[in-house]
């Protein structure tokens, strides 16, 4: 459902602005543009966000939209590594109190025990379950594994 397989993106596949159009293409094919617009923001899941996405792409491609963060239920194992690697920071919460529209404000402090989410149009904080290892805060503290690499090539 993020990212279709197949003849439709098959040929994108190392163009991710073109790929990236395709983000939730059958759920909500206005979804890329207005991201695009909003100039990012964040995705609101259900339990088991991403299971059958294990391809990176299902995390680059929002990623290139400028999501910033998914707050879930739950994640599936390989797409919250994914995110993570892609420096999309994965939060466990329950979402039942989120609606498509509303304003989140989202401060992820030093990624440890601070994380804090607040829902700006219901007037509403959700408790947030950090669960990073320390290696996963220091790649999304870098902004993905690619800045991470970056950074210990540099030093």
């Amino acid at each position: 459902d993020i990212l279709p397989a197949g003849p439709l993106t098959q040929h994108l596949r190392s163009n991710l602005p073109a790929i990236a159009r395709f983000v939730y293409h059958y759920e909500d094919p206005t979804f890329p543009e207005r991201a695009i617009q909003s100039g990012g923001g964040f995705i609101v899941g259900g339990e088991n966000y991403g299971q059958g996405s294990s391809r990176e792409h299902a995390a680059l491609a929002p990623k290139e939209l400028g999501i910033t963060a998914v707050l879930a239920q739950s994640f599936a194992r390989i797409h919250r590594t994914n995110l993570i690697n892609c420096g999309i920071v994965p939060l466990v919460c329950d979402v039942s109190g989120i609606d498509q529209g509303d304003r989140l404000e989202i401060e992820l402090g030093d990624l440890k025990g601070d994380v804090r989410v607040a829902n700006q149009t219901k007037g509403a904080d959700i408790a947030v379950h950090p669960d990073w290892t320390d290696r996963e805060t220091s790649i999304l503290r870098a902004g993905g594994i690619l800045a991470f690499a970056k950074d210990e090539i540099q030093r």
